[in-house]
């Protein structure tokens, strides 16, 4: 019987690996991305006192009439430039770069350089 290879789970035990190195502090908090089929997910976590201080998603209402007509690779990058912005109202001008277990190509790395262009430094 072949058994099929369930690679979310592989993803997990690969996010595992990231997380046992990269952690976030009050200074630099981790900026976590979470991509699901339809929608991408970025959040900033103090990972010390375990608070989400920014959160942005293409589920936002203020961004639904922005990326109504946009690819998912270009909502990505208008979401990352939004995480990025709410955090430096909060004073976050620094933060470490969690890709969640996937691969850095794509809507991830969108996401990174539109947080890049918005004045965050990864």
């Amino acid at each position: 019987m072949i058994k099929k290879v369930d690679k979310n789970a592989i993803r997990k035990g690969r996010h595992q690996r990231i997380r046992n190195k990269v952690s976030g502090t009050a200074e630099r908090p981790r900026m976590c991305v979470y991509r699901s089929l339809n929608n991408i997910y970025v959040q900033v976590i103090d990972d010390v006192a375990g608070n989400t201080l920014v959160a942005a998603s293409t589920l936002d209402k203020d961004l639904a009439g922005v990326i109504a007509d946009k690819t998912k690779k270009e909502a990505s990058k208008i979401v990352g430039e939004t995480a990025a912005k709410k955090a430096l109202e909060k004073g976050i001008k620094e933060v470490v770069f969690d890709r969640g277990g996937y691969v850095y190509t794509g809507r991830v790395a969108q996401v990174a350089d539109g947080a890049r262009e918005a004045g965050l430094k990864l």
